[in-house]
């Protein structure tokens, strides 16, 4: 019982962890300004790993590599503790590169739920409350996502098929990642 709550509480806490990093990640990428309310949030909580990281590894011109390699470390930690917890043993030197690369997909699991669930939340928005303050936001971080998929859809007057759209290829990608994570495990 102990450990499936330390499970919990481990998979809570690094999948929190690495998603506030591959944030950091994306609003570097689209060149969010840091003064949103927002994106400082984001940064102040993602500072302590990622100045450390920065000062050895520099970020490139639209990739912040600190913070993907953090959130990467954030899944290796995730599965080698899970794979603690429910064996009760360490994982062992042969299986360490298999956990590496799966560490890759969980952190694209990771990067492919959270876009899905800011599309989501965002299309909610725009029927609920449009002009709520975190709309621009919103926006702002799905439309590199959005606007490829809008340009090859055709008109279709005031109805928006393209989140639609992009949440089932998020959905589809999730899957692919999944099984390819499974493959790699061995199950």
């Amino acid at each position: 019982m102990f450990n499936d709550i330390f499970q919990v509480i481990l998979q809570l806490a690094l999948s929190l962890l690495g998603i506030a990093f591959l944030f950091r990640a994306w609003l570097y990428a689209i060149r969010m300004p840091p003064f949103n309310p927002y994106s400082m949030a984001i940064l102040q909580v993602t500072d302590w790993a990622i100045q450390p990281i920065r000062k050895l590894i520099p970020t490139r011109k639209f990739i912040d590599i600190p913070s993907l390699l953090a959130a990467w470390l954030c899944a290796v930690i995730f599965l080698l503790g899970s794979s603690f917890l429910l064996t009760g043993q360490f994982v062992s030197i042969e299986l360490m590169p298999r956990v590496l690369l799966a560490s890759v997909f969980t952190t694209l699991k990771w990067a492919f739920d959270t876009a899905w669930w800011l599309l989501l939340i965002q299309v909610i928005l725009s029927w609920v409350n449009a002009r709520s303050p975190i709309t621009p936001f919103l926006q702002a971080l799905t439309n590199p996502i959005m606007n490829p998929i809008r340009k090859r859809l055709p008109a279709t007057g005031a109805i928006d098929f393209s989140p639609l759209i992009a949440l089932l290829g998020l959905q589809i990608l999730n899957m692919v990642v999944q099984r390819l994570s499974f493959v790699l495990i061995g199950l």
